[in-house]
């Protein structure tokens, strides 16, 4: 009888896990890929969904559609619960998948650092819901104001703080400001939307602490030309409905704003903790699980962690948690297990890190490619053509790409719609009897 296919469950159809299935295409193995989503999502262009320049389905692919002609992949669309490490199953809430090797990918969301009750008033940005969400609230923002009559608080309707200085908040925060100051700016009759206030909450001494001083530099000085104000060396110490208080006592400051976006910190799916609890040891701070050179589970050979949910370091350094990072690891665990299957020696893992970018707005970015340092035109136009070319879907290239240039010619952007479904705090009218 022939040999039964070596089964590998991969957790999550985010750049980790898919990487990991469509690198094994040609691998002798029988792939089930489950996650709660029937989409991969490009997380890196969540912010433009959140500002109106991208509709939702510009950035997501469905994961049955990109895997369909891989033969040796089964999606499977459910949410894991747990794991049995013992009998080799992963727990889902409509039955379990046996394995003989497992990849966990499941991603990441964001932390609050202790204050869950914060996320109510300032939205994280790691769903098409959150991105939604907050496309919703500032456009109601200016709506809002509109209609508002007393000036103190067309003031806080018209005031937007980004809390987090790493990439996604000073993207965020220049979309708002071209959004106020470009695309909605003759829209209004009793307000100016150029008049928005647009503030950036950040710990460090820089925004993008993680690039060199002079690209965090040159950062700040485009969102100052964006119109952004930058408050450096500050923390957000309270969050509310009517604003944000920043810094302990006797230094407090009170802004007062209906809208705010969070930025500051990212923390491991709870997946971590349950894959920690099941194999009998401790996550770390940030819910991630402690892996070996070859991204392992140390006493678990069978099991792999790989993209935000791994604790990996490299050189004595945690690896960051970002897309190419998680590429690389599903594809290295790709080529171990096809390796460990054909009984050849198995590699170490290596992150090749090809440089950074971070956009800032229109025509405006930072690129740290090793020795090249660099900001504006030039390092936008690497930025938007990197992105492009990492979109999993062909069509989806073609229609960002066409969405860009509109945007680019026009100022207007495509998605500016509220979507709930009545005002926010309306009192239903009677009904007529």
């Amino acid at each position: 009888m022939p040999t039964a296919a070596h089964r590998v469950v991969v957790v999550g159809g985010g750049f980790g896990g898919l990487f990991a299935v469509k690198s094994m295409k040609r691998a002798p193995v029988q792939i089930t890929l489950v996650d709660k989503r029937n989409f991969h999502l490009f997380q890196p262009l969540l912010y433009q969904v959140a500002t109106g320049t991208l509709s939702a389905g510009n950035i997501a692919a469905s994961l049955r559609s990109t895997l369909k002609h891989q033969k040796n992949v089964e999606v499977v669309w459910d949410e894991v619960t747990g794991f049995d490490v013992k009998k080799r199953e992963v727990l889902l809430k409509k039955g379990s998948l046996p394995y003989d090797s497992l990849i966990v990918a499941a991603g990441s969301e964001p932390s609050y650092f202790g204050n869950k009750d914060w996320a109510e008033q300032a939205p994280g940005l790691k769903t098409l819901e959150d991105a939604i969400a907050i496309r919703s609230r500032i456009l109601r923002a200016f709506e809002e104001a509109e209609r508002e009559r007393d000036p103190a608080k067309t003031k806080e309707w018209l005031t937007f703080v980004i809390v987090g200085g790493g990439p996604t908040g000073v993207e965020v925060a220049g979309a708002i400001a071209e959004v106020a100051h470009k695309t909605l700016r003759n829209d209004f009759r009793h307000i100016r939307s150029d008049s928005a206030k647009i503030l950036l909450i950040n710990t460090r001494d820089h925004v993008l602490p993680e690039y060199p001083t002079e690209l965090s530099i040159k950062a700040e000085k485009s969102l100052e030309q964006l119109g952004v104000t930058v408050v450096n060396n500050s923390r957000v110490t309270g969050v509310s409905s009517g604003g944000v208080t920043l810094n302990e006592p006797p230094n407090q400051a009170q802004i007062k704003t209906r809208t705010i976006v969070w930025a500051a910190g990212v923390r491991a799916s709870p997946l971590g903790d349950a894959l920690a609890q099941a194999i009998g040891t401790a996550a770390d701070k940030g819910g991630r699980v402690p892996v070996g050179a070859n991204l392992s589970v140390p006493g678990f050979p069978e099991i792999f962690v790989i993209g935000d949910l791994a604790a990996a370091q490299q050189d004595g350094k945690p690896l960051p948690g970002v897309a190419p990072v998680a590429m690389q690891e599903g594809q290295f665990v790709a080529k171990l297990l096809t390796a460990r299957l054909e009984g050849k020696p198995e590699p170490a893992f290596r992150y090749w890190n090809k440089g950074s970018l971070a956009t800032i707005g229109r025509n405006s970015a930072v690129a740290d490619l090793g020795r090249l340092r660099f900001g504006g035109f030039i390092a936008w136009l690497i930025w938007a053509l990197v992105h492009l070319l990492s979109l999993v879907e062909f069509e989806d290239r073609f229609l960002v790409a066409s969405q860009w240039i509109w945007n680019y010619v026009s100022f207007r952007r495509s998605d500016l719609l509220i979507t709930f479904t009545e005002p926010p705090d309306a009192t239903p009218e009677p009904k007529k009897s």
